[in-house]
């Protein structure tokens, strides 16, 4: 019983590792990103946004899909672009302040890149 409850409260620990803002910086075939992705936790369930700065200009997307499980971490984000969705699937490891990502734009590109904390004032 006693390792059950510590297993919980490892898991939850996690879980609210995860929750707040993260920045990350990449080059992609299209240009330099700039990404701020804010994450809400609950339960194992993940939502936010990410909100991003390109060469074309600053969006805003919803997070959807999102999933959390121990370390690991999964979300969608949808990009219009030329009046189609394309769908942008993110793969993700916590570790400390940082979260290892690969990203999956549709079937055109695959990028990998680490997300840091945006530590409060």
């Amino acid at each position: 019983m006693t390792r059950i409850l510590l297993l919980t409260l490892a898991a939850a620990a996690l879980l609210a590792q995860v929750a707040g803002q993260w920045r990350a910086e990449f080059d992609t075939q299209v240009g330099a990103m700039k990404y701020r992705y804010t994450f809400q936790v609950d339960g194992a369930k993940l939502t936010g946004k990410a909100a991003v700065e390109t060469p074309e200009g600053k969006r805003e997307s919803a997070i959807t899909e999102g999933l959390v499980k121990g370390d690991k971490i999964q979300f969608v984000e949808t990009l219009q672009f030329q009046g189609q969705d394309i769908r942008i699937e993110y793969t993700g490891v916590l570790k400390g302040d940082e979260i290892k990502f690969t990203r999956q734009v549709g079937s055109y590109a695959t990028e990998d890149f680490t997300a840091k904390r945006i530590k409060s004032q």
